[in-house]
């Protein structure tokens, strides 16, 4: 899990080794005053030299949306993200994380859908590291892992899902927010591990493969007109049977068994055509 790591502002260590050097500094008046004759300032100035070159190991700029990952002898140590000059421990590696919202799309997939259809989709993925000892120890190359997870989701969502769909309980590849809100959730269980946090994730590229692209839609047409002629046959049976209820109810006509089959056909015709009804007057009795 990532923590804090111990650090201290920059330009004040950076004053305290420059004094330490003007003191240093003026230890040296002695030895070029007089030569050899005092060998202890030399001493110290070297001394500062080693304690200023172990010290300079601890600078580390940050800059803005950005981390250090602090190991120190390959123990992990902390993170920093304030911006700016920060000094931590000297003979410690700083590995750089972005904080950068980032995204990634996937290449165009082939996989056969729910039905067995084969299509094309891609999608794109919306991410940022949120724990950035996770995202550099957890796994090798955290966007290398967070590539190969989202092709593996899309994948695994355009097996379950058919490219499209006329029963309402039953989501399709078209659905754009059910679907998004489904491969986000996915991959987000699927990055965790990472440190790795999915803000969003959509379908960018969806159609049938080339070789069945001109048959599916023929078949996709015909699904169409057969959804279609369905809801009408279903709302014409519910305006003849509201006909009939009317007619009972405020007595406008009696009508036997026979003539309620032959004004439900009359209604249907009108209602279910697709093409224009040419009203017949019937002048006679129906019985005649």
């Amino acid at each position: 899990m990532e923590r804090r790591a111990f650090r201290i502002n920059g330009f004040v260590v950076l004053l305290a080794l420059i004094a330490l050097g003007a003191g240093a500094a003026l230890m040296w008046l002695p030895v070029i005053n007089d030569g050899a004759a005092q060998m202890w300032p030399l001493t110290v100035g070297v001394a500062w030299a080693v304690l200023a070159t172990l010290v300079a190991s601890g600078f580390t700029v940050v800059n803005p949306n950005e981390s250090r990952v602090v190991q120190f002898l390959g123990r992990y140590v902390g993170s920093i993200s304030d911006a700016g000059l920060q000094w931590v421990l000297p003979l410690t590696t700083k590995r750089t994380v972005t904080l950068r919202v980032r995204n990634f799309e996937t290449t165009k997939l082939k996989v056969n859908d729910a039905d067995g259809n084969p299509v094309e989709i891609a999608a794109v993925v919306v991410y940022k590291a949120v724990d950035t000892a996770k995202a550099v120890f957890a796994v090798d190359d955290y966007e290398e892992y967070v590539a190969i997870q989202s092709e593996a989701a899309v994948r695994h969502l355009a097996t379950t899902h058919p490219y499209d769909s006329h029963e309402p309980d039953r989501t399709s590849l078209r659905d754009g927010t059910e679907v998004s809100t489904e491969l986000t959730a996915e991959l987000r269980d699927r990055t965790e591990l990472a440190g790795i946090e999915v803000l969003e994730a959509r379908i960018t590229h969806l159609a049938y493969a080339p070789e069945i692209a001109q048959a599916m839609l023929v078949r996709q047409q015909a699904s169409q007109v057969v959804a279609a002629r369905a809801r009408i046959v279903e709302g014409a049976v519910g305006m003849v049977q509201l006909a009939l209820d009317r007619l009972a109810a405020e007595g406008v006509v009696d009508l036997d068994e026979e003539r309620k089959a032959q004004m439900v056909s009359n209604l249907l015709v009108v209602l279910c055509g697709d093409r224009a009804i040419q009203p017949v007057v019937n002048a006679g009795s129906l019985y005649a």
